[in-house]
């Protein structure tokens, strides 16, 4: 393994070297998050496709290919999908906002101040995705050094953080465009075509396998819908995907460059189902489903191969990980603690509060790169003290869907929509997701069903029962969607491809 661990080790190493790197670039606020909004269709498509496609799109897709076959690739297709909605419907009015986080879009939009409770339901989404993907070191690491759960936990954890917090977006940008390159060539172009081979070719595959396994709808109707529903709706509004979409360099970037990052998402999905039943011919009797990426890598891959897709894997969940840590750390300097200390204004008031200065923008730096390694902490106290990563990555996304998805998609579609609503929205459909998951379980189906249909009950009757949003409001919204209203930038850095 002496090979494989080179491989590793070195990957790693040159994590962190981008986190110095990117360390240099961060001087603005801008800058730190969101990458001074000056990424190429390239860099953009790259890194969009490294953030949706995390452990569970790459452990996780192969374990639903062994369990169900080709239509355990539903999961990862409905993320691909939703970036595609995204990109195509969504992607160009939101860059043109020019905003940080999804609560200043509430903001703009309905001239209110919801942002703490819309900001507190964005927050533990994000922590939460953020502590189930650093749960994941352990399985990689274990396979890699039979490393103990902890320790696995705190040094993956560490690595992503360090990296974060140096160079915030820029570092995250530069480490997500070589995570999406090694990912690319250990689990599409290495991993795929090997574990196929090994399984006898497609023929011997269907010669084995019961015919379901290689049914498009095998895996059942209502698991398909419930996924259209959590993971095609969350990647509408998710604070990690905006993030990303915030970079692009022009609206037009954020349109195409998104719809050929969900177009790979769709051929990744493809392939970890492929591998997936390819590892049920060659291990039939796994202990658990999740084994099945772990076991193929192990038994069936050459040395030095065999470490590059490993690398592919924390790749994988390295630049999921990363992407949710400076989102959760976004949402809560600007959106809970920067409002809870009202020493912020909103994003409506910015606009008309002219340039910021540069000492305050470096002292923005400093305070979000603070943000960044508090809120990594959290993340690895909580990944040490949880077990069940289904149902952390269950409850995160419940809560985002049921209590942000009808007033972030009300307010882009609906011009009657009003903050009144929007609140009530928030508040109705994140109870009545927490209340259904107690009652009918954290994975059933019900909480995401009642939970979005109240949501969007209390938003219609309450936004057509109270004073509709003023004019003004309205129309400094139609301006930023537009892209008349630019932020200011305090310094000029180049765009990059």
């Amino acid at each position: 393994m002496a090979v494989d661990y080179t491989v590793i080790v070195v990957y790693l190493v040159g994590m962190l070297a981008m986190g110095w790197w990117g360390m240099r670039r961060a001087k603005s606020k801008s800058e730190f998050l969101v990458a001074g909004r000056r990424l190429g269709p390239t860099m953009y498509s790259g890194t969009m496709a490294a953030i949706v496609l995390g452990g569970a799109s790459t452990i996780g897709g192969v374990g639903l290919g062994y369990q169900y076959g080709l239509s355990g690739a539903w999961m990862v297709f409905t993320i691909g999908l939703g970036l595609l909605a995204l990109s195509v419907f969504f992607s160009a009015r939101i860059a043109r906002l020019k905003v940080y986080t999804v609560s200043e879009m509430l903001d703009l939009r309905y001239g209110g101040r919801a942002g703490v409770i819309s900001g507190i339901v964005m927050w533990a989404y994000t922590l939460m995705l953020a502590v189930t993907s650093t749960i994941a070191y352990a399985t990689i690491f274990d396979v890699l050094f039979d490393m103990n759960r902890t320790v696995a936990i705190i040094l993956g954890g560490s690595i992503v953080v360090a990296y974060s917090t140096l160079g915030g977006m820029w570092s995250i940008t530069l480490t997500d465009m070589v995570q999406f390159v090694v990912k690319t060539i250990g689990v599409l172009l290495l991993l795929l075509p090997i574990a196929v081979v090994k399984a006898g070719g497609f023929s011997e595959m269907k010669a084995q396998l019961p015919t379901e396994y290689f049914d498009p709808l095998g895996i059942g109707g209502e698991t398909i819908f419930t996924y259209v529903l959590i993971y095609t709706f969350g990647m509408l509004i998710g604070q990690d995907i905006w993030q990303r979409v915030f970079t692009a360099r022009s609206d037009t970037t954020a349109k195409w460059g998104g719809t050929v990052a969900g177009t790979y998402c769709l051929v990744y999905a493809l392939a970890g189902a492929v591998i997936g039943t390819a590892a049920k011919v060659l291990y039939p009797k796994l202990g658990s489903a999740d084994d099945a990426f772990a076991t193929i890598v192990k038994d069936e891959l050459p040395v030095g191969v065999r470490g590059l897709v490993l690398a592919a894997a924390l790749a994988a969940v390295m630049s999921t990980s990363s992407g949710a840590l400076i989102a959760c750390a976004t949402v809560a300097n600007n959106d809970i603690w920067s409002r809870l200390r009202g020493a912020v204004t909103t994003a409506s008031d910015a606009t008309a509060s002219g340039t910021i200065a540069s000492d305050e923008e470096r002292d923005e730096v400093r305070g979000n790169r603070a943000f960044i390694l508090i809120m990594g902490i959290a993340v690895i106290c909580t990944a040490i003290a949880l077990n069940n990563v289904i149902e952390a990555l269950t409850v995160a996304y419940n809560l985002l869907v049921g209590g942000l998805l009808v007033p972030i998609l009300g307010g882009l579609l609906w011009k009657r929509g009003t903050a009144q609503g929007a609140l009530a929205a928030v508040v109705v459909g994140g109870l009545a997701v927490i209340g259904l998951m107690a009652s009918y379980g954290i994975l059933a189906n019900e909480p995401i069903y009642y939970g979005l249909l109240s949501s969007l009950a209390v938003y219609v009757i309450v936004s057509l029962a109270t004073p509709a949003t003023d004019a003004a409001v309205l129309a400094a919204w139609r301006e930023r969607l537009a892209g008349r209203t630019s932020e200011p930038v305090s310094e000029s850095v180049p765009a990059h491809q």
